[in-house]
C-alpha cells in the first residue's frame, strides 16, 4: 500500500505505483458515446446571421463517456474491459472502428436495434469550442438488453481477473437500478472494489460502494440540498451526509478550480475529510476531465492506495487534460512527472520552513 502524505512518498515509490498500473484489469460499465469533431479557422461573420463561419480543416472521431474512461485506463497502462450498448447505425460502426483504432476490443459492446449511438458533435474554431450538438436517447435499455449486459458481466467475472469495476453514468439509459444492484452484488461476491462516477437519475442507487465521485453540481442535485458552493465547510458537511446515506467507503468530490474534497470512512466509523486545492493551469477545454479523474482513482482503488494520494493524483490528471483541446486521455508520463514535481516541491518547502524557523 502506498501512503498519501507527500513527505513519505519518494521517487522510487512513485515509479513503483505507476509500474503497478500495468498489471491491472479494470471493467467499465456505462454510457459510451462518440465524440465527433470539426476543427477549423474563423475569420469572418456569416452574412446570413450574426454567427461565425468556420472553415473546416479537419475532422476527428474520439471515444467519449465510458469509452473515454476505458481509453484513459488504457493510456495509463492497464487493461480496460468495456461493457455497454451502441445503436445499429453508422455512428455505432464509427464508434467500434474508433475503439479498434485505439487497440481496444469491442467484444463487450452490444449493438441494439432499439437505440441510437449517443453522439456529441463539437465545432472547434481557432482552438475554441464554438458549438456542441447532442444526438442521443436517454430511455432505459430494454429488459432483454439489460439481461444481455448482466450475463456478459457475470461471464467476464467468472472467467477473467478483474481488479476493479467502474460505473460511468451519464444518464443515457445503459445503467438501470436493477443492472447497478446486480453488478454491485456480483462485485461484492468476488471482493472486487467498485468506483462510481454518478449522474442524477441513479444517484442513490449506488449503495455501499468503495468509491463515489460526484462533482459539485451532482452532489447538490443528488442530495437535493442547497449549500454555499464557495464554502468548503458546507461542502464537507454535504459530503459526509451523502457518505452516511450511501454507506460509501470513500467520497471524492471534484470542485473544478477549487480542487477536490475527499472523505474516507475510518475503521472507527469516523470521516477523515481533506480539501486538496487545485493547481494553477491554462485551461483550454474541460471536456473529459471527470473521466480522467475516475480512471486514475479506480486504478488507485484497485491498488489500495491511500485516499489522500488517490485524490492528489486524480486531481492532477483532471487538470492535465484540461490543458488540451477536445476530449483526450491523460498522458501517463506527464502525470508521473507532475506528481514527482509536486512531491519535490512539497519536500523543498518543508525543508525551507525548517531552516527559516
Amino acid at each position: 500500500m502506498v501512503k498519501s502524505s507527500t513527505d513519505t512518498i519518494n521517487k522510487q515509490q512513485i515509479d513503483e505505483l505507476f509500474g503497478r498500473f500495468n498489471s491491472l484489469r479494470i471493467m467499465i460499465v456505462g454510457d459510451v458515446m462518440l465524440d465527433s469533431y470539426l476543427f477549423g479557422n474563423v475569420d469572418r461573420i456569416s452574412p446570413e446571421a450574426p454567427v461565425p463561419v468556420v472553415a473546416v480543416r479537419s475532422r476527428s472521431n474520439r471515444l467519449g463517456g465510458a469509452a473515454n474512461v476505458a481509453l484513459n485506463i488504457h493510456a495509463l497502462g492497464a487493461v480496460p474491459v468495456l461493457v455497454s450498448v451502441v445503436g445499429n447505425d453508422q455512428r455505432g460502426k464509427e464508434f467500434l472502428q474508433t475503439l479498434e483504432a485505439n487497440d481496444m476490443p469491442g467484444n463487450g459492446i452490444f449493438v441494439s436495434n432499439n437505440r441510437i449511438t449517443t453522439t456529441k458533435f463539437r465545432i472547434i474554431g481557432n482552438n475554441v469550442q464554438m458549438l456542441r450538438v447532442d444526438d442521443e436517447m436517454t430511455d432505459d435499455i430494454s429488459l432483454e438488453e439489460e439481461n444481455m449486459l448482466l450475463n456478459s458481466v457475470q461471464s467476464i467475472l467468472n472467467h477473467e481477473r478483474i481488479d476493479a469495476i467502474v460505473f460511468q453514468d451519464y444518464d443515457k439509459g445503459v445503467l438501470t437500478p436493477n443492472l447497478i444492484e446486480n453488478i454491485i452484488a456480483m462485485a461484492f461476491e468476488k471482493n472486487i472494489p467498485v468506483a462510481v462516477d454518478p449522474k442524477k437519475k441513479n444517484f442513490m442507487s449506488y449503495r455501499k460502494v468503495q468509491l463515489f465521485k460526484p462533482n459539485l453540481k451532482e452532489l447538490r442535485d443528488g442530495l437535493n440540498l442547497q449549500f454555499n458552493p464557495n464554502s468548503i465547510s458546507e461542502i464537507i458537511e454535504a459530503v459526509n451526509r451523502l457518505q452516511t446515506i450511501l454507506e460509501t467507503s470513500i467520497v471524492m468530490t471534484t470542485l473544478s478550480d477549487k480542487g477536490v474534497v475527499v472523505s474516507e470512512k475510518t475503521k472507527e466509523g469516523h470521516y477523515k475529510t481533506t480539501h486538496i486545492a487545485a493547481h494553477l493551469r491554462t485551461i483550454a477545454d474541460v471536456s473529459g476531465a471527470g473521466d480522467s479523474v475516475i480512471s486514475v482513482a479506480s486504478l488507485c482503488l484497485a491498488l489500495k492506495v491511500d485516499a489522500g494520494l488517490m485524490a492528489i493524483l486524480s486531481n492532477l490528471a483532471g487538470g492535465l487534460v484540461c490543458e488540451e483541446v477536445g476530449v483526450v486521455p491523460v498522458n501517463k508520463n506527464k502525470l508521473h512527472d507532475e506528481l514527482l514535481k509536486l512531491v519535490e516541491t512539497y519536500y523543498f518547502d518543508k525543508q525551507r520552513k525548517k531552516l527559516i524557523s
